[in-house]
């Protein structure tokens, strides 16, 4: 019998994907659940697996084309035998006309192993090393032999972070953190370096250049953002109090992302109106407070990791999934998970210097937050003494069918009596 490989929807929003690479080529003998080809969805770069054990006899999509959700793109044989059937049915356009099965979960990510310089080679079983795009791209930069490589991606696939700790340009391996229920002592960590600023894409004027999956995505939400009735409402916190905080503890790894994420999570503890989202005739109040954060990716387009339950980690543990989701996220290697459950999104241009914007309603989500830069002001007291403060503008779009104007700037209130007389409550 001959088997159909199909396009799999690995998110909600998906509907076509692009092939990143084949791990198996035509001829070569697949195992059930063994990846057969790597797929970029519009969040991220999946392993597919195959449903069924033979030989991959045609691949119908090659590498760097597209294929709607659904589409066959490739024929699984049982036997060598039906090899050439494949081949024949795939000359006469003739494909299977079975429906397309459900797209498997993800697979939990496999534990890390130390990248060393070995003998060891990940490879597929035919002699091929496997490794996502990114680590390719960074191993002929950095000069790095893929095959001396131990993978700690799933199915031992070599990831980014793999060659960057080969080459002596990362210090830290990738680490899964857990959710924290108590709070405990910190460990000493180095101090973090602020995210990296996307370089600038390389073009030639006049070209026109298609949107790469991600970017459609991004438009596809955009669009349906529009069918939201929203509003915006500003507010501007003096961030002095914050900024001190932030100076004792950035040496222990602690980022200000993660101190506003956690400010924010804290403060939708007393507002779960502003934390819940619109369904059918309904308000759909969260049970977690999932904090979005938007991230610009390399190559265009933007991706929102997510800071599961950021109200009850401790901001150490906080910082350190932040600088993990980023990592991987501009490697394309989170979990459907990890993008796709955020309860209420920051979008922050601070450190841009941006001093004020607006953001557009992710889908899904009842706000969002604009994080605009903090500088220094000259300021009156209300005695009339005039002083120089460092102030911060914010400005959170609302979905108007569940939040009030009277709800979100009472939000914004509380989130900035907790910026500015109880940072340090941050901490606890």
């Amino acid at each position: 019998m001959i088997h159909d490989i199909f396009m799999p929807a690995l998110s909600s929003t998906m509907t076509e994907g692009k092939i990143v690479e084949w791990v198996k080529s035509p001829g070569d003998k697949v195992e059930k659940g063994e990846t057969v080809v790597v797929v970029e969805s519009d969040k991220a770069d999946m392993d597919v697996e195959s449903f069924n054990a033979g030989y991959l006899a045609v691949i119908l999509v090659e590498a760097g084309q597209e294929a709607p959700v659904g589409n066959a793109i490739a024929y699984v044989a049982e036997t060598e035998a039906e090899i050439e059937e494949a081949k024949k049915r795939a000359a006469s356009g003739k494909g299977s006309t079975a429906a397309p099965p459900s797209a498997p979960k993800p697979a939990a990510a496999a534990t890390p192993v130390a990248a060393t310089a070995t003998t060891t080679t990940t490879s597929n079983g035919n002699g091929r090393t496997v490794a996502s795009p990114r680590a390719k791209k960074l191993a002929k930069e950095f000069g790095v032999d893929l095959k001396t490589l131990q993978g700690s991606g799933p199915y031992g696939r070599i990831v980014a972070i793999d060659v960057e700790q080969a080459a002596g340009k990362s210090s830290t391996k990738k680490v899964a953190t857990p959710i924290a229920t108590t709070i405990a002592p910190p460990a000493p960590a180095p101090v973090a370096a602020p995210a990296p600023v996307p370089a600038p894409v390389s073009v030639t004027p006049g070209e026109t250049v298609p949107l790469n999956t991600l970017q459609k995505a991004v438009v596809q939400n955009m669009v349906a953002s529009l069918q939201v009735p929203t509003y915006h409402v500003g507010y501007t916190i003096a961030t002095d109090e914050l900024d001190k905080l932030y100076k004792q503890i950035k040496p222990k790894g602690v980022t200000m992302t993660a101190l506003l994420a956690k400010a924010v999570a804290v403060t939708l503890q007393k507002h779960p109106v502003v934390n819940a989202s619109y369904v059918p005739d309904a308000i759909k109040y969260s049970s977690q407070i999932n904090i979005a954060l938007a991230v610009a990716m390399p190559d265009g387009g933007l991706i929102t990791p997510v800071l599961r339950n950021a109200d009850q980690m401790d901001i150490y543990s906080l910082s350190r999934s932040w600088k993990d989701l980023v990592n991987r996220a501009r490697a394309k290697q989170l979990q459907p998970e990890e993008y796709s459950t955020g309860t209420f999104t920051l979008s922050n241009l601070g450190m841009f210097g941006v001093d004020n914007f607006d953001a557009i309603l992710p889908p899904g989500q009842g706000s969002i937050l604009a994080i605009s830069a903090a500088s220094p002001q000259v300021v009156a007291n209300d005695a009339g003494m005039m002083g120089v403060r460092r102030l911060m503008k914010v400005n959170i779009t609302c979905d108007h069918r569940i939040i009030y104007g009277a709800q979100a700037a009472a939000f914004l209130q509380d989130l900035a009596n907790l910026i500015e007389t109880d940072a340090q409550s941050l901490t606890l």
